[in-house]
C-alpha cells in the first residue's frame, strides 16, 4: 500500500535530479553524486552522475545507506566519511537525507569523491617532511547485497571469535543484534542468506530476529 505522502516524494526526488547532475558537474570526473528512494532498498539508485563506484539507476543501497534505513527517521546526515572501494581506490562521501513534510525520512542525496590520489600526495609529502604515515583502516564500500551479507556475517564472526555453525543460542541472539544493527536485514534475501549460513529454519531465524528486535526496545 502507498504511503499518503509518496507523491510528495515521488515530487521531491524528481526535484533533486537536476541537482545531481549539477553537483557532479561542478567538481567534476572524480565526483559522483547518487540520489537514492529508501522505500526501495534492492534497487534504491533513482539517478546518479559520474561513475566513481560504478553503479547505475535500480542499484541496490550500500551497507552505509541501509544503516541510515534501519535507524529510520532517528538517523542524521552524515558527512565527509572516507571509505575504500573493492579496486582499494579511496573515496570521500556524505550522505544527506531526504525528509518528506512530516519530517520522515525517504532517501537521500550521496555524494562521493575518489580522493586516492590526493591521500597518496598527502602521504608523499608527509615523507619528504619526514613525518610518520600510517594507512587508514578504512571500511569497504559495496552496494552488492550479496557483498554486503556476506562481509557483514563474515566481521560478526570475527567479533564473536567462533564459528557461525557452532554458536550457543545466546551467541547467535546476540549475532542477530549485529547484524540487524548493521541494518542487512532491511534486504529481502538477509534473513534466508543468514539462516542458511547459520544451518537454521527461516522460522528459527526470524525468530531470532524478533527476539533480538525486542531486546533492543527494552
Amino acid at each position: 500500500m502507498d504511503h499518503p505522502s509518496d507523491d510528495v516524494r515521488d515530487q521531491i526526488l524528481a526535484a533533486m535530479v537536476p541537482v545531481v547532475h549539477g553537483i557532479q558537474a561542478t567538481f567534476g570526473p572524480d565526483c559522483e553524486a547518487v540520489l537514492h528512494d529508501y522505500r526501495r532498498p534492492e534497487s534504491s539508485v533513482v539517478e546518479v552522475a559520474g561513475g566513481v563506484t560504478g553503479r547505475e539507476p535500480a542499484s541496490a543501497m550500500s551497507e552505509i545507506g541501509l544503516r541510515m534505513l534501519r535507524r529510520g527517521d532517528a538517523a542524521e546526515d552524515d558527512l565527509n566519511y572516507f571509505a575504500r572501494l573493492p579496486d582499494g581506490r579511496q573515496i570521500k562521501s556524505s550522505t544527506i537525507l531526504l525528509r518528506d513534510p512530516g519530517g520522515h525520512v525517504f532517501g537521500a542525496l550521496c555524494i562521493n569523491v575518489d580522493v586516492t590520489a590526493l591521500r597518496s600526495a598527502g602521504q608523499a609529502i608527509s615523507r619528504m617532511l619526514g613525518q610518520e604515515t600510517t594507512e587508514d583502516a578504512l571500511p569497504t564500500f559495496s552496494s552488492d547485497p550479496d557483498a554486503i551479507i556476506d562481509g557483514a556475517l563474515n566481521e560478526a564472526e570475527q567479533t564473536l571469535g567462533r564459528p557461525l555453525r557452532g554458536l550457543s543460542a545466546a551467541d547467535r541472539l546476540e549475532l542477530f543484534r549485529l547484524l540487524d544493527g548493521r541494518g542487512v536485514f532491511q534486504l529481502r534475501k538477509a534473513t534466508t542468506a543468514v539462516a542458511q549460513r547459520l544451518g537454521l529454519s527461516r522460522a528459527s531465524a526470524y525468530k531470532y530476529l524478533s527476539q533480538a528486535r525486542e531486546d533492543q526496545q527494552d
